[in-house]
């Protein structure tokens, strides 16, 4: 949210800087997260000085320049090649000096220099209007007053709004302060605290009334759930045109564009007050009446942007007689609001439902200024006079006559809140003892009311306005940001308790795993749970009628919870190839849901994802490609580290993936893992290959807590190893070597690891040469030749036998 220091000063007239000003508001909890410079003319007219033209010739090589001689109060007057049509001997006009920097309409700057045009020397610049800034005439140069004085410097005589814009990140309970009015109060209230007194000034409406009875429309309120309170009133005899300096200037620095004087001044008000506006052309609302109601589920209505949009049955319209013309709250139709032609309007300040608000703006796809604050909370109670400044304004700068009375429907009143607040509760949440007559002082300068007092506690009426401000632990809130969080003491005393908790949580395994990951190279990422519907297609595994929907959705594209965490992922790994990072090792811990008939379910996952080379390009490390050993790699490794060491493999089940595996204990699976099948990788723009695992979280935790971990003694005596290359069939897997050593040597053969495989013209058809390293160890003793040539020759006899094997 935008605040200007310039309007805010209209409330307050403060001397601090904007700095001061903002350091105060982000200590009462609405952060000022930068502060802008804004000017009204960009560059402020630095450089630019008024200059008499002496001489005025034509310039010998260019029939449309002229060459003039300009003083500008200096030693010498300046040669300037000008070739504007209306310069002449004897005007007074801006003149950008060397090393000026001026500004075209996109805002991209300019140096004038020292230069040659056409053979001529020029030292600057005789200015036009645009050049300036100060308008969008390009006729010709800007000619001054003849009696300003040369060497004058321009921003002296040019009315230049310059100001400081706060960017204010407001948080979504504080609807109080969305406008330079609430910004104001708050302000206001910091420095009372500071025990600076200044007077609290608001716009008045005094002089409002009512002109002629001429124009009535009458207005029925069909839904007054939706619509606590409507206020409306005519103003006829208006002109519609450009709006004044003043106007375009403070919704230009807050970023907004100036349109007519009319919409402006809803804008402006909106901005100032904190209250939206709608102005409709009375012309265009037939039977000369207004209608809010809810319109049949399907009726087509085109909004201002020109979108033809489909009503829902909830969506509270503002219609006439005939036809809809606005969506309440949210946003006005392209056929009722005011143009050029148009000399008498409807002004509409109303209180529309939150809730109604917030809903049709998210099932249309529609954020406005409006919607906002609408759907946060706005106050009720400043309706009516609003309305009465916003029809001022619009008096002052359009012209025109009221032309009806004020209709204010306000069938159930919104009340403010009563609150008790106890002295005693405030000392126990702040952690001090604020004095009370302190406490008085922080509310009344909140505009909460106090209606008691006893020795306990308050008795507190809060406006209807702070909506968030409905509990005692809200009010006591509320005194701590005025006072200070700053203010309040840290304890000498530092007191903590020792919790009993177990090494499993959850929490701590997921720490132990991360790190681990972390130190391999691996990056976390954390994806929505929210989804598209459309993924479940992907795969045969996933059911749409499995998908649990949100009912309010943000987008189509975020409608469900996920099923799996195999899509967000690769929308990760997509994001990141598309800029480049093609070498990826992502781990993400997170949850899948899912909609059974009887029941919902959620269950916790670690998904990997590999893709690219193992590691980053380097002169002295040749590059391999991440693929389906590496990340079986890395999954073991992490279940070792949780003390895993004994699972099962199994062809995967799974059409998620081209060729994998699955890892599992008994009937319990821990992980499936393999190569993404291509056709999904299409889906995501990938061409590359990925690979993926997904660990059964839940099952792995509780296979955690059951296992019991032993510790034993380092051997004292040697290991010995020994190779076999072995000819073998195709068909033969290390797994049925490394079962048949296991096996045939249970006591002394403590490890067999396959380090190199070989297939290639040198071997016969159909087989391929593993290289099968054994590792043997006695704890007891060393092991003698006799002993480990007892133990390899099983091993090869065992080999042969059953797996036709040769020793090569």
């Amino acid at each position: 949210m935008k605040i200007s220091y310039n309007w805010l000063k209209q409330f307050i007239k403060i001397d601090w800087t904007p700095e001061q000003a903002g350091e105060l508001l982000t200590d009462l909890g609405l952060e000022v997260e930068g502060i802008e410079a804004y000017q009204s003319v960009k560059g402020g007219l630095e450089g630019i000085v008024v200059g008499e033209v002496l001489t005025c010739i034509q310039h010998p090589n260019a029939d449309k320049l002229k060459i003039t001689t300009v003083n500008i109060g200096a030693d010498a007057p300046l040669q300037i090649v000008c070739g504007a049509p209306n310069v002449a001997a004897g005007q007074k006009v801006p003149v950008a000096t060397i090393g000026t920097t001026l500004y075209t309409e996109t805002g991209e700057a300019w140096t004038i220099k020292k230069g040659k045009i056409r053979g001529e020397e020029s030292h600057g610049m005789i200015c036009a209007e645009d050049e300036l800034g100060l308008g969008k005439s390009h006729d010709g140069i800007l000619v001054l007053d003849a009696n300003i004085e040369v060497g004058t410097l321009a921003a002296t005589i040019f009315d230049i709004e310059n100001d400081q814009v706060f960017e204010i990140g407001l948080t979504p309970n504080r609807a109080d302060a969305m406008s330079h009015l609430g910004t104001a109060r708050d302000l206001k209230a910091g420095l009372v605290q500071k025990e600076i007194n200044l007077e609290f000034i608001t716009p008045s409406v005094s002089s409002f009334h009512v002109d002629n009875r001429s124009l009535r429309i009458d207005v029925d309120v069909q839904n007054k759930e939706l619509s606590p309170r409507y206020c409306g009133l005519t103003i006829s005899g208006i002109k519609v045109s450009e709006s004044p300096a003043w106007l375009q200037h403070r919704l230009k620095a807050i970023g907004l564009s100036p349109i007519n004087n009319i919409v402006d001044v809803t804008n402006y008000v909106l901005h100032d007050l904190g209250q939206p506006l709608h102005a409709f052309d009375a012309a265009k609302i037939s039977g000369n009446k207004i209608e809010i109601k809810t319109l049949d589920a399907g009726t087509k209505f085109i909004t201002l942007d020109g979108v033809e949009r489909t009503l829902h049955e909830d969506d509270l319209m503002i219609c006439d007689a005939e036809k809809p013309m606005c969506i309440a709250g949210v946003f006005g139709g392209i056929n009722s609001g005011v143009s050029e032609g148009t000399t008498s309007i409807f002004l509409e300040s109303a209180y529309f439902n939150p809730v109604s608000v917030r809903k049709s703006a998210k099932r249309h796809g529609l954020n406005t200024d409006a919607s906002f604050r609408f759907e946060r909370g706005i106050d009720p109670n400043i309706t009516e006079y609003a309305l009465k400044r916003a029809a001022l304004l619009i008096q002052e700068i359009a012209g025109g006559e009221i032309t009806s009375e004020i209709v204010d429907i306000y069938s159930n009143k919104i009340e403010d809140f009563q609150v008790r607040l106890s002295f005693e509760n405030a000392k126990k949440l702040i952690g001090e003892e604020i004095p009370k007559e302190t406490i008085k002082r922080i509310l009344t300068s909140l505009e909460i009311k106090v209606n008691n007092v006893t020795e306990t506690g308050l008795g507190l009426t809060v406006p209807a306005y702070r909506n968030d401000v409905t509990r005692e632990a809200d009010v006591i809130e509320e005194i701590l940001r005025v006072y200070g969080y700053n203010n309040i003491k840290t304890t000498e005393k530092l007191n903590a308790s020792i919790s009993n908790s177990t090494r499993f949580e959850d929490h701590k395994i997921q720490n132990l795993v991360g790190n681990q990951l972390a130190s391999q190279g691996f990056f976390e990422i954390l994806s929505n749970s929210l989804t598209t519907p459309n993924y479940v297609a992907l795969s045969e595994q996933l059911k749409e009628e499995h998908n649990i929907s949100i009912l309010n959705p943000l987008s189509g594209d975020l409608s469900v919870l996920r099923q799996s965490l195999l899509f967000s992922g690769l929308e990760a790994v997509s994001f990141n190839i598309n800029r480049r990072r093609s070498d990826l090792k992502l781990f993400e811990f997170g949850k899948t849901y899912h909609g059974y008939t009887e029941k919902r379910e959620e269950f916790k996952h670690l998904s990997l994802f590999v893709t690219g080379n193992q590691t980053i390009e380097s002169w002295n490390a040749a590059n391999s490609k991440s693929d389906f050993f590496f990340l079986k790699g890395n999954i073991i490794s992490v279940l070792e580290r949780l003390g895993v060491s004994r699972f099962n493999e199994s062809p995967i089940e799974n059409d998620l993936f081209s060729e994998g595996l699955s890892f599992g204990l008994g009937k319990m699976k821990l992980v499936d893992f393999g190569l993404v099948k291509k056709s999904i990788l299409k889906h995501f723009d990938i061409s590359q290959d990925v690979l993926y695992a997904n660990f059964y979280w839940d099952t792995i935790l509780d296979i955690v807590k059951r296992n019991n971990i032993s510790f034993k003694a380092i051997p004292k005596y040697p290991e010995v190893r020994r190779d076999f290359a072995l000819l073998l069939d195709d068909s033969v897997t290390f797994e049925s070597i490394h079962k048949i050593a296991k096996k045939s040597e249970k006591q002394l053969l403590k490890n067999v690891s396959l380090f190199d495989v070989y297939q290639g013209s040198n071997l016969p058809a159909g087989k391929k040469s593993y290289a099968v390293s054994f590792t043997l160890q006695d704890e007891n003793k060393t092991l003698t030749d006799k002993q480990i040539d007892k133990i390899m020759k099983t091993l090869q006899t065992q080999f042969e036998n059953q797996l036709g094997a040769e020793l090569r």
